[in-house]
């Protein structure tokens, strides 16, 4: 969601409400609560809303319907842990790593999967660079094989169709609608997930720059529920950001 968005978005939620009219900050978890249902109720297919003051036409990028949902879910667990000690743990589901954790965190060095340890190599672009979401972006893999026809993953994944080892795989970005004039760089992050990658010690989830081909090749190794992300990144900023998931197959 864009800035103008959510200004937009705020504003029809409090103007249709006088629940808050008198609150502050002691309220501000069930204000935020109820915003998120308000988002969630919204008509999902909705394409424009007048923006405040100037009735300026703002275009919904994408739908937000669902992820607003399952946000509200995540402020009502954290709402109940109000006077537990992992209270911020649940905050910071809502609001990412940027939100303060309990206490002073320190990465750990080492995930323990199934009784296997493994070197704790996952990078966060959060702690690089601000986010900023301005943009919609998406990516998809084609799934090569010797003697084989290629396959899109994303129409893969939405067949049910398994993705086994041994094959070839190229991340390339399918669309995006970052305007022509904005240069951004792009980076990358595949994290290996699962027993086996603990196991070979091959966590990986370190956050790469592309070389300028906006894609990025890889190959089906070993089992696991494995993630592949990408960042466009503008002066300084995150504007655009977008995952798919690699389920292989033994």
């Amino acid at each position: 969601m864009g800035g103008l968005l959510i200004d937009t978005l705020a504003h029809r939620f409090l103007t249709g409400t006088t629940e808050y009219d008198t609150k502050s900050y002691a309220c501000y978890d069930v204000m935020l609560r109820d915003f998120f249902r308000y988002l969630g109720d919204l008509d999902p297919d909705q394409e424009e809303y007048g923006a405040l003051g100037s009735g300026q036409r703002v275009k919904v990028k994408k739908k937000f319907c669902a992820k607003a949902r399952k946000a509200h879910g995540l402020v009502l667990k954290a709402i109940e842990a109000e006077n537990q000690p992992y209270r911020n743990d649940r905050w910071r589901r809502v609001f990412g790593r940027p939100f303060p954790p309990r206490t002073v965190e320190v990465k750990k060095a080492y995930v323990v999967e199934g009784g296997v340890q493994a070197k704790n190599t996952e990078e966060f672009i959060e702690d690089r660079y601000p986010i900023d979401i301005r943009y919609p972006i998406r990516i998809d893999c084609e799934v090569r094989q010797n003697g084989f026809p290629t396959f899109l993953l994303r129409k893969m994944l939405s067949g049910h169709l398994p993705l086994f080892t041994s094959k070839s795989l190229r991340f390339f970005i399918a669309s995006h609608g970052i305007p022509t004039g904005v240069k951004f760089k792009l980076h990358w992050k595949v994290l290996n997930r699962g027993l086996v990658a603990t196991k070979r010690d091959s966590i990986r989830g370190q956050i790469i720059l592309d070389a300028g081909r906006l894609e990025k090749i890889e190959n089906t190794h070993f089992q696991g529920d494995h993630i592949v992300e990408c960042y466009a990144v503008y002066n300084g900023v995150v504007i655009a950001t977008d995952r798919i998931h690699v389920p292989i197959e033994p």
